[in-house]
């Protein structure tokens, strides 16, 4: 078995298309659709159901895929491993990142790594679709590791190390009722018209779980995907917002009022890698400083291993 026909195999499951799979390869497709029946043969069964719109994996493609994924990681951990004792580490490191990143500092952390580390590349990159969808690259392989949060919610096949947390506070326009009081009994907000940030991001995660949880309801009238957005959308009346106290640090609160919430919903920033796995170099040294430095040391790291 060729490593090359199991990174065509990967790049094909990823994109669910032998075109867009090709383009990122740099292949002709009649070249990749050759290196896949070639696997294919070798064994024994097809690993992907063709169709004019989409390509999907076979039962046999979905056994496969774990499996790949470890192979290859091996040939890149042995690669490391050369490179490392001849050339010091290289390569690069593929993560993920929330777009709303306050409570780690995480410019000073890139920034020492590149200092350590001057020849391995940090590729950063967001999502649309939150912390849920940066998790799901790293499961994938599309992420080497990611910062999410989504405390309780986390698919099996990952590793999470707790990095920071603080609660989420309420906003609200300073003439509405709640405003006036030091502390908001979550139960009072039952029925309540919120603006929130979509579903898969960290914050409408947590909230999300607090209410059904305590058998509570709320109706969200507006989702956005910024933090300033919501807080314009609190002020020109849409309704309250759950908010953290680090992501509105550089909003305008003016004609706002920010209070706490008993009990609170958490908002938690981790760590997640891939659980089965192996790490690259690179990618081990960036788990290594981001947990020296920023790491819960009340908490061991979580392990969620059932997919």
């Amino acid at each position: 078995m060729e490593l090359r026909h199991l990174e065509h195999f990967v790049a094909v499951a990823r994109e669910g298309s032998f075109t867009r799979a090709a383009a990122r390869l740099h292949l002709v497709q009649s070249t990749l659709s050759v290196s896949i029946r070639s696997l294919e043969r070798e064994l024994g069964g097809r690993l992907f159901e063709r169709t004019t719109r989409q390509v999907e994996l076979t039962d046999a493609g979905r056994a496969l895929l774990p499996e790949a994924h470890t192979a290859l990681g091996a040939v890149d951990a042995a690669r490391d491993a050369v490179a490392a004792v001849q050339n010091g580490v290289r390569g690069t490191v593929r993560l993920g990142i929330m777009q709303s990143l306050t409570l780690i500092d995480l410019a000073t952390t890139l920034s020492r790594y590149h200092r350590e580390l001057p020849h391995v590349e940090i590729i950063p990159s967001t999502s649309p679709g939150g912390s849920a969808e940066l998790v799901s690259q790293v499961l994938a392989g599309d992420l080497d590791l990611a910062f999410a949060a989504l405390p309780g919610h986390y698919p099996g096949g990952v590793t999470v190390h707790r990095l920071a947390s603080e609660p989420l506070m309420l906003a609200c326009l300073e003439d509405h009722a709640f405003a006036s009081r030091p502390v908001v009994p979550l139960a009072d907000l039952d029925g309540e018209r919120f603006v929130d940030v979509p579903i898969g991001w960290g914050t409408r995660a947590s909230v999300d779980r607090l209410f059904a949880q305590t058998g509570l309801r709320r109706e969200i009238t507006v989702e956005v995907t910024d933090i300033p957005t919501v807080v314009n959308l609190v002020r020109a009346g849409f309704g309250c917002a759950f908010v953290s106290t680090s992501l509105i640090s550089g909003s305008r609160t003016d004609s706002l009022a920010v209070r706490p919430v008993h009990p609170a919903p958490l908002f938690e920033v981790s760590l997640v890698t891939a659980s089965g796995r192996r790490p690259s170099a690179a990618a081990r040294a960036f788990i290594d400083l981001v947990l020296a430095t920023h790491a819960d040391r009340e908490s061991a790291p979580d392990r969620y291993d059932t997919l």
